[in-house]
C-alpha cells in the first residue's frame, strides 16, 4: 500500500510539473488567460496631397537634329568640321572628290554647244528650202501661163509642178528638223543643269544652325549617295543642343493617362541626386511593337518630354562647349505626373486589400460576375473591423480613399502577410510599434 501511494505521489507530481510548464508556455504564447492575438502596426488616417505618376526610362536626344547624307557618291577629300563644332546655316562642311563631276559637266556643256550648232544648221536649211520654194512657186506660175498659151510642152509644165511639190516637202522636213533640234538643245541644257547640280553637290553646306553632335566619316572614305532605294551614307549629324528632350516608351496601359503639357520629373544617371523638370511635348498616336519572344509582345508608345532649361541652369558654365549639361544618348528615368488631388484621405498602399465578394450571388446556377471589392482593417478596442472603401488615384506610397473612412480611424498598415492572409473581420490584435513588429514571431 505504501509502495502504491508512493507511485501515485510520483505520478501526481509529474502531472503537476507538466501543467505548470504548459501554463507558463501557454501564457507566453497567448494560449492561457486571453484570446489569441495578432501583432499589428497602425496609423491614423490623414488628409494629404497625392500625385499620380507614370514612370518610364529612355534616352536624352536633341529636340531637333538633322542627319546629313550626300546626294552623290565618291571619296571625301575635305572635312572642315569636327564633333562639337558650332556651325551656322550655309557653312562649308565637307567636299566629295569633284573630278568625275567636272568631266561630266564639261561633256554636258560641249553637248549643249553641239546641239545649238545643229539647231543653227537646221535653221539655215529651212531658210534655204523656203527660198527654193519661193523660186519654184514663181517658176510654176510662169510655166502655167505658157502652158495655157501652148508655148511649152506638158512635160515642162509637169516638171515645174513637181519642183514646187518637192520644195514644199523640203520646207516641211526642215521645219520638223528644226523642232527636233530645239528639243535636243533643251535636253542638252537639262543635262548641263544636272551636271552642274552634281558638281555643286560635291560641296556640302550646313542646312541649319547647330552643333556637330556626330561625325561618322574621315577624309579618304568613300560614301554612297542618296537614292530612291537608299538614304545614303550618314556623314554627320547637326543638332540643336540648346533644346533637349527625353524619349521614353510608355506601356499601352499607362499611355491613356498621359496628356500634353503634363509636368515631368527627370533623373539623369550622369547627375546623381539631381532632379530636373520637363513637360510632355509629344505623344505618339501609333504603337511601336517589340518582341520579347515567340509568344509575347510588348506594345509601347513613344513619348517626348522637353527638358526645361531653367531646371539645369545651375549646371551650366560660361565655357561649356555643348551649351547643355546633357549629351545625346544619356540614360534618364522620368516620373510623369498625370493627376493630382489635394486634401483627401489617403492610406498606405499595403493597407488596402482586394477581395472577391460573392455574397450577392443568390442563384448558384446563374453565372454572375464576382465583384472585386477593396477593404482596410480598422482597429477598435484591439479588434479589427473589415471596412469596405472606394479608392482613387495612387502614387508609389499612398492611395486615395474616396469613401468608407471618416478620418478618425486607425488602420492596420503592417505586417503585409497579416493584412492579406491572417486578419478577418473581428480578429483580435495587439497594437505594437512598427519597429518592434517582427521582434517575436507569432
Amino acid at each position: 500500500f505504501y509502495i502504491m501511494n508512493k507511485k501515485v505521489v510520483v505520478i501526481l507530481s509529474s502531472a503537476l510539473v507538466l501543467l505548470v510548464i504548459v501554463a507558463i508556455v501557454g501564457k507566453k504564447q497567448g494560449w492561457v488567460g486571453k484570446k489569441h492575438t495578432i501583432k499589428v502596426a497602425v496609423q491614423d488616417v490623414k488628409k494629404q496631397t497625392i500625385i499620380e505618376v507614370v514612370s518610364a526610362n529612355g534616352k536624352i536626344q536633341p529636340e531637333k537634329e538633322i542627319k546629313i547624307s550626300p546626294y552623290i557618291s565618291g571619296e571625301v577629300v575635305e572635312l572642315k568640321v569636327k564633333e562639337g563644332d558650332e556651325v551656322k546655316k550655309g557653312d562649308f562642311l565637307a567636299k566629295i572628290d569633284p573630278k568625275i563631276y567636272v568631266s561630266g559637266y564639261e561633256r554636258a556643256k560641249a553637248n549643249l554647244n553641239t546641239q545649238k550648232a545643229n539647231e543653227a544648221n537646221v535653221k539655215a536649211r529651212l531658210t534655204q528650202s523656203t527660198a527654193q520654194l519661193r523660186n519654184a512657186s514663181r517658176e510654176y506660175k510662169r510655166k502655167k501661163k505658157l502652158h495655157e498659151q501652148k508655148v511649152i510642152s506638158d512635160a515642162e509644165y509637169d516638171a515645174a509642178q513637181a519642183n514646187i511639190e518637192v520644195s514644199t516637202a523640203e520646207v516641211e522636213a526642215a521645219k520638223e528638223s528644226l523642232n527636233a533640234a530645239k528639243y535636243n538643245v533643251k535636253s542638252a541644257k537639262a543635262g548641263l543643269d544636272e551636271a552642274k547640280e552634281n558638281l555643286t553637290r560635291t560641296s556640302i553646306y550646313a542646312p541649319t544652325d547647330g552643333t556637330i553632335s556626330r561625325l561618322s566619316v574621315e577624309i579618304g572614305e568613300r560614301v554612297q549617295g542618296a537614292s530612291q532605294f537608299s538614304s545614303g551614307t550618314e556623314l554627320l549629324i547637326i543638332a540643336n543642343l540648346h533644346k533637349m528632350e527625353v524619349n521614353v516608351d510608355v506601356n499601352e496601359n499607362d499611355i491613356i493617362r498621359i496628356s500634353l503639357n503634363d509636368t515631368v520629373l527627370i533623373e539623369v544617371d550622369a547627375y546623381f541626386e539631381e532632379v530636373f523638370k520637363g513637360v510632355v511635348a509629344e505623344i505618339a498616336t501609333s504603337a511601336k511593337r517589340s518582341s520579347l519572344g515567340s509568344a509575347d509582345q510588348v506594345t509601347n508608345f513613344e513619348v517626348k518630354i522637353s527638358i526645361l532649361p531653367e531646371s539645369y541652369k545651375k549646371l551650366m558654365s560660361g565655357d561649356d562647349t555643348f551649351k547643355s549639361p546633357f549629351r545625346p544618348g544619356m540614360n534618364a528615368s522620368v516620373d510623369i505626373q498625370t493627376e493630382t488631388v489635394y486634401n483627401i484621405f489617403a492610406v498606405p498602399i499595403q493597407s488596402v486589400v482586394a477581395k472577391i465578394d460573392t455574397s450577392d450571388n443568390e442563384n448558384e446556377n446563374q453565372d454572375a460576375e464576382e465583384d472585386l471589392k477593396k477593404y482596410v482593417f480598422v482597429v477598435d478596442n484591439n479588434v479589427v473591423i473589415q471596412q469596405e472603401v472606394e479608392s482613387g488615384i495612387q502614387n508609389t506610397k499612398y492611395i486615395e480613399i474616396k469613401e468608407g473612412l471618416t478620418g478618425d480611424e486607425k488602420i492596420v498598415i503592417a505586417p503585409y502577410r497579416a493584412i492579406t492572409k491572417k486578419l478577418k473581420d473581428g480578429s483580435a490584435v495587439e497594437v505594437v510599434d512598427k519597429k518592434k513588429l517582427f521582434s517575436n514571431e507569432d
